[in-house]
């Protein structure tokens, strides 16, 4: 019963074959032409018989049609039993299709074609019941191919024939007619009542043989002779012992078996009941009978008989107990229902849904219905035994019969014409297909609303096929019932059922392979064992021949078919959740396959990106559900075999669910691949597959070169310009602002290699797998620039791991280089292109938008169904809305210089790298450098770093210090540098192998830890134009020495004073040897000096000397020296003139030695502390370039500088250090007694030395120091002043207007009452200003004694 349309019943089978040597193309262009007469009308029958074989001929006037199918096979032997039962399922009639030609004439094909029926057509079977062999004239032989001989039994047909279907449809027509009459020979054996008996006699009887009929009975029998070749048979002839039932041809001779029936009985079905020739003729019911004629009446066309015929079968059956044949009855009463409502509605266009109460096609629902439920409760008879395949058969039969009413109904949209259409012939039409073309949820839930039927309804109808009794069925009967169920299930939208029917579907094919193939194993030993019957002993036994030599043979695997097996595993596997496709079998010419997640050029940052997109995926399916099918996949592709699915099913399962697998599953997979791999290149047919292991490569990143052979890109502008210290010293506070922030948003460093070194980069590797990951070759992948690099072969990477590798390569010719990604190849596989992009920012904010939009959805969106897998998810995202990447991935590059020369130290004039110095001392480094390239130098620069540039520099970029502090530590870094090379100007060219001696000076410095001297150099001037002339920078390599530096703070300067001459007092008694008194001896006016003094203390172990040196112009220098032991201080003095700076000078701000502007004071001064700071700064800059100092070991050779720069200015030790704006000079005179002229008196320790009681004169001198006049007046002091007589007033005394440089004296006589020691102080005001502003004072000291 392979046909499962609804009007199977009505169906008279002809099964068309091919005879001779005709090619498949001709055959299957004929066979077409056949088929496509699916119904022959009634009237177009010949009829004109008038004994028993007219009795199922039409009437002419008939309306009806005879339906036609044309199966592939005819029924098998084991389905004989059900000739009288279901005769529908049988082969009624075949039609032979030869090519004739002049090499094989029609005698031939007559004989091949009744000896191909004979082949197929099984012992003690009824069918067919007519045979005719179309003989057709090849085109190429025309008229050549004695189509003019006539022979019975078949038909020639030229190929020159006009009209060729009219008159095929004519022949069939007449094999119609020969059909129907063997049904009434057939009908005519069974209505006596032998033939009666015997149909009662079983569940599922056959028609009896005539040895098995008593003789008094059976001379009514009719023996069936040849139509057309012998006169008819008269009744007289009934008495003829030879009336078998026999097949008849429709043209040719009848071939007469008198014994075939005898001797051919079926040893298939179950054998015929032996009665007793008393019990034959015995009252039987005719239920069975009038079914039987309904069944025929059916095939007939003529369905009011086949009607009252059933009626009457049913009313027989409803009192007895056959529920099978009462089932059976049923099923052919609702087929007449239908091919009633099809010829009422014949012409209908358009489908009609009945919206009333009942529908109506409810009735043929329920009449199939209870003939299934009449096949389901069925007593199993005791003759069966343990064989229910036939009833198994009828019932899901049934089940599909009912299944397709509805469905018929269903998919066109209601009951009507094209209903009907495809029920009579479910290939006649396209409306079928393509209503269910469109599986979407709406369209299949609009053909539930519009036609009435639900698809819930269908798939329960369908569901009572699958059950146990699809064991009993046969292989190709339990393979046809599930094949339509899945075919159901998928045009109702019912994926996953369709995925369940589709494993048994496959399950039921392999069985039918596996016994195939035992079935040619037990052949093949036959044969062999036959053909070796030589080798056997006496005893029969066969000789062992092992020792001589024996040659293995493989048999030739038939193929054909396996891929159609494997797209039903595929796609019910896919329904599961379980992709067997994600490995595939590399397409491209050379064996590489590019892929970078497989997307476009945006995949990499969404697989790759693959580590966040999968992070984000939702589990699908049941991984214990998905493993089971796996399992079943790899058996099936074993079991076919087909080793290069076997391998890709493993490899996509691991590929896919290793996060799922368990261990000993990832290791089964993996050795399965690995076997059925290995089959295939011992077969020599070896396809690479895709690269199956994931993502393999994590990171992808360049080394750094060593930093003696890493290149520096310059600008050319250095080579013109100057050396700057300050640029390389100040380089971290060089932008003119505090804080730049376009400086943080500039472009990214350059990765710079030299052409023709090798370079190393690092791969991750990832093995997220239990077992050791087989990598057979990993390389890179590269553009631009030529790059050479050998792939590394032979990788293992642990389990679980991430393992990291090294590959060294050289880049050949200069250029950019950009490393796309890796090549690698596993073991079995084709190799495959892993693109490793460098995502800008903009990238990684929208890759991070991307997750978290993934994220979001994967907990609050549904998906409905089959849409939940990770495949149809991904392309209903709304991440999918955001904004694609604008700007093409950006990968690694590389920038390859031209070669560059190298240089190396080799030898120094240090011990371990270290220099032990005191605070202030120098020191010489030798470094003798060699050139080991084969380029020589011509551009050498040394650049030095210390502990103490850092710190100073980050102050300064933080902009917290003064501009006082900011001065002096831009100060410190510039003009006392840890290390400087001070012959710049003596080495200028390096040549090849030639070796050199470089000086640099190292100053110790406190808290000067370690530094780096760098050497820079290049070979700027290149030959053959490898040095582009126009390029705008040029590369150096920097080779660099650390040394460590141990810097031992000795000597510390404290409390700098600075008080005027006039102040001192000092006596040249006892201190006259003393080298400080004799300096401040020479001081000839003490009001234009004032006294420098600080002390110094020794905090080291050893005694130093320190010398203080002043050099002031106008004066003679003056040195000062002192020995300071451990653990002492000792004052220093030394006199300093007195001096004024102009007022442009103080005026000008604190400077910056940086090239920074626009920097704002952090304390907020006002504008007299402003000019108070300046007028500071600036005398003290001056003050420190008059004095300097310097040590010197006392028992030693070491020496250096005393720096004075910590040391502040006061503004009392401003006003002793600057001259006043106008000049005071007090004198103290007296009267000669002699001559009576005035004299000064004896000055003598800063003091003048007076006697009491006797007068003097106080002469001040004022003197205007200015450019322009000035209005001054003067007051004095005296302390104390009560001892003192004066004459005239002492304050506000009128000096008058003075011009610039003019001298005015004023003289105040003056007498001392006592001895003592008294002060006289004189201040000079200038008049006219807003407030009276002191221009000038002075002092002067008196010791009045009696020795005066």
């Amino acid at each position: 019963m392979t046909s499962h349309a609804f009007a199977a019943l009505a169906h008279i089978q002809i099964l068309v074959l091919p005879v001779g040597p005709i090619p498949r193309t001709a055959f299957e262009k004929y066979a077409a032409e056949i088929r496509t007469f699916d119904s022959i009308r009634l009237g177009d029958i010949p009829t004109g018989m008038k004994d028993e074989r007219a009795r199922f001929m039409p009437n002419p006037l008939s309306s009806g049609h005879l339906y036609l199918s044309y199966p592939s096979h005819p029924a098998p032997p084991l389905h004989l039993p059900l000739s009288l039962f279901r005769p529908s399922h049988f082969t009624l009639g075949i039609i032979g299709i030869a090519a004739c030609s002049s090499s094989y004439c029609l005698a031939s094909a007559l004989e091949q074609f009744e000896n191909t029926v004979l082949d197929i057509s099984p012992e003690g079977s009824t069918f067919p019941l007519a045979k005719v062999c179309f003989a057709f004239e090849d085109e190429e032989s025309a008229g050549n191919a004695g189509l003019g001989d006539t022979l019975p039994g078949i038909v020639s047909i030229p190929s020159v024939m006009g009209n060729k279907k009219l008159y095929i449809g004519t022949l069939l027509a007449d094999l119609c007619s020969q059909i129907l009459a063997e049904l009434g020979r057939v009908y005519q054996v069974l209505e006596n009542p032998v033939g009666n008996e015997y149909l009662n006699s079983a569940l599922f009887p056959m028609l009896p043989s005539p040895s098995e009929m008593p003789l008094s009975l059976s001379s009514g029998i009719l023996g069936f002779s040849s139509y057309s070749s012998q006169p008819e048979l008269e009744s007289s002839s009934l008495a003829t012992s030879n009336i078998p039932i026999k097949r008849s041809s429709t043209f040719g001779p009848s071939l007469n078996h008198p014994t075939s029936l005898t001797q051919r009985q079926s040893t298939l079905g179950p054998p015929a009941i032996k009665k007793r020739a008393s019990a034959v003729g015995a009252v039987s019911s005719h239920g069975r009978l009038y079914k039987v004629l309904g069944d025929f009446f059916l095939l007939a066309g003529r369905t009011e008989e086949a009607m009252l015929w059933y009626a009457e079968a049913i009313v027989l059956f409803k009192t007895g107990q056959d529920p099978i044949w009462h089932a059976s009855a049923l099923e052919g009463m609702a087929t007449v229902f239908v091919l009633d409502a099809w010829s009422v509605g014949q012409g209908l266009q358009s489908s009609v849904s009945n919206n009333g109460i009942r529908e109506p096609w409810a009735d043929i629902y329920e009449q199939l219905s209870q003939a299934i439920a009449l096949y389901h409760k069925a007593p199993v008879h005791s003759e069966l035994g343990q064989d229910y395949s036939l009833l198994a058969l009828t019932y899901c039969t049934a089940v599909m019969r009912q299944t397709s009413l509805l469905f018929c109904i269903w998919s066109t949209k209601g009951w009507g014409g094209l209903a009907f259409a495809s029920m009579l012939q479910p290939g006649s039409t396209s409306y079928m297909q393509k209503a269910t073309s469109d599986s979407s949820w709406t369209n299949l839930e609009r053909l539930s609303i519009v036609s009435g039927v639900s698809r819930s309804q269908i798939a329960n109808t369908v569901s009572q096929a699958h059950g146990p009794w699809l064991l009993h069925l046969g292989p190709h009967e339990r393979l046809t019932i599930l094949q339509s169920m899945a075919s159901i299930y998928s045009c109702l939208g019912y994926r996953r059922k369709e995925a369940f029917v589709l494993r048994e579907v496959i399950s039921c094919i392999m069985d039918l392979i596996v016994c195939g193939r035992e079935e040619n194993d037990d052949l093949r030993r036959s044969d062999i064992g036959g053909a070796n019957i030589g080798n056997r002993s006496e005893n029969g036994d066969e000789v062992n021949l092992a020792g001589k030599g024996a040659v293995g043979m493989r048999q030739n695997e038939i193929m054909e078919g396996n891929q159609s097996i494997l797209k039903l595993l595929i796609c019910a596997c896919k329904v599961l959740g379980a992709d067997l496709e994600a490995v595939g079998v590399a397409k491209a010419a050379d064996g590489t396959s590019t892929e970078a997640g497989r997307g476009d050029s945006d995949s990499p940052f969404m697989e790759d990106l693959d580590g966040l997109a999968d992070a984000a995926k939702e589990p699908f399916g049941w991984p214990e559900l998905q493993v089971g099918v796996i399992r079943e996949a790899i058996a099936v592709a074993e079991a076919l075999p087909d080793p290069l699915a076997v391998a890709r099913i493993s490899l996509s399962a691991l590929r896919t669910m290793h996060s799922v697998l368990a261990s000993n599953d990832q290791y089964h997979l993996y050795q399965t691949a690995g076997r059925a791999l290995a089959v295939m290149r011992r077969r020599g047919d070896a396809p690479a597959v895709e690269y199956w292991a994931g993502h393999p490569i994590t990171s992808l990143a360049l080394l750094p070169l060593a930093l003696h052979r890493l290149p520096i890109e310059n600008p050319c502008s250095i080579l013109t310009a100057e050396s700057s210290t300050t640029n390389s010293l100040l380089s971290g506070i060089t932008d003119p602002f505090l804080y730049n922030p376009r400086k943080s948003s500039g472009p990214q460093g350059k990765n710079l290699i030299v052409q023709g070194e090798p370079i190393e980069l690092t791969i991750t590797l990832r093995n997220p797998y239990v077992f050791d990951l087989e990598i057979q070759s990993i390389s890179l992948s590269t553009t631009g620039a030529e790059f050479e690099c050998s792939p590394v072969s032979a990788l293992v990477i642990p389990p679980n791991t991430l393992y990291p590798i090294t590959v060294v390569g050289t880049a050949k010719t200069r250029g950019t280089l950009v490393f796309r990604g890796c090549i690698v190849q596993a073991p079995w596989g084709a190799a495959r292109e892993f693109l490793l992009p460098v995502p800008t920012d903009a990238d990684q904010n929208l890759f991070a938008r991307r997750q978290s939009a993934v994220k979001c959805e994967s907990g609050r969106t549904k998906y409905w169904g089959l849409d939940s897998r990770p495949w149809e998810k991904t392309g209903r995202r709304l991440s999918i809305l955001l904004p694609s990447l604008k700007n093409p991935p950006q990968f690694l590059q590389c920038v390859v210089v031209p070669e560059q020369p190298l240089l190396r130290i080799r030898w120094t004039s240090l011990t371990h790298g270290a220099v032990m110095l005191y605070n202030g001392e120098e020191s010489s480094i030798r470094l003798t450098l060699e050139n080991i390239s084969a380029l020589p130098i011509d551009f050498l620069r040394l650049s030095f770093e210390d502990s103490t540039i850092g710190p100073a520099q980050e102050a300064l970029s933080e902009g917290e210090l003064s501009v006082f502090e900011t001065y002096e530590t831009e100060y410190d870094l510039l003009h006392r540098q840890a290390f400087s090379w001070r012959n710049d100007k003596e080495i200028t060219h390096i040549l090849p192998n030639q070796k050199v001696v470089l000086s640099v000076t190292c100053l110790g410095k406190v808290g000067c830890a370690h530094g780096t001297i760098h050497i820079s150099y290049s070979q700027f001037n290149r030959e053959h134009g490898e040095q582009v002339p126009t390029s705008d920078v040029f590369y150096t390599r920097q080779l660099s020495y650390p040394v460590t530096v141990t810097v031992y703070h000795m000597l510390e300067c404290h409390d700098l004073s600075l008080v005027p001459m006039v102040d001192v007092d000092y006596d040249t008694g006892h201190r006259a040897s003393n080298p400080m008194t004799q300096i401040l001896l020479e001081v000839d006016d003490p009001s234009e000096w004032c006294l420098f003094a600080i002390d110094v203390r020794n905090a080291y172990g050893l005694p130093f000397e320190v010398t203080f040196e002043r050099e002031q112009a106008g004066t003679k220098s003056a040195t000062v020296s002192s020995t300071v032991p451990p653990g002492s201080m000792s004052r220093i003095m030394l006199p300093v003139k007195r001096f004024r700076l102009s007022d442009d000078q103080i005026s000008q701000p604190i400077p910056t030695l940086s090239d920074r502007q626009f920097v704002v004071g952090k304390s907020r001064l006002s504008i007299e502390e402003e000019q108070a700071q300046r007028e500071l700064f600036w005398y003290r800059e001056e003050l420190l370039k008059i004095m300097s100092a310097r040590w010197k070991e006392t028992n030693g050779d070491r020496h250096g500088d005393l720096s004075l720069r910590q040391q502040r200015l006061t503004l009392p030790m401003l006003k002793a250090l600057r001259t006043d704006v106008v000049r005071v000079d007090l004198t103290l005179v007296a009267d000669n007694p002699d001559d009576g002229s005035a004299e000064e008196l004896d000055y003598r320790g800063g003091k003048y030395i007076a006697s009491p009681n006797e007068m003097l004169y106080l002469r001040v001198e004022v003197t205007n120091s200015t450019l322009s006049p000035l209005v001054m007046a003067l007051d004095l002091i005296i302390d104390p002043a009560e001892q003192v007589l004066s004459e005239g007033g002492l304050s506000n005394v009128a000096i008058g207007k003075l011009e610039s440089e003019e001298t005015k004296t004023v003289e105040v006589p003056l007498c001392f009452l006592c001895t003592g020691r008294f002060e006289i102080g004189a201040k000079v005001r200038i008049l006219g200003t807003s407030k009276d502003s002191q221009a000038g004072a002075s002092r002067v000291c008196i010791s009045v004694r009696e020795d005066g």
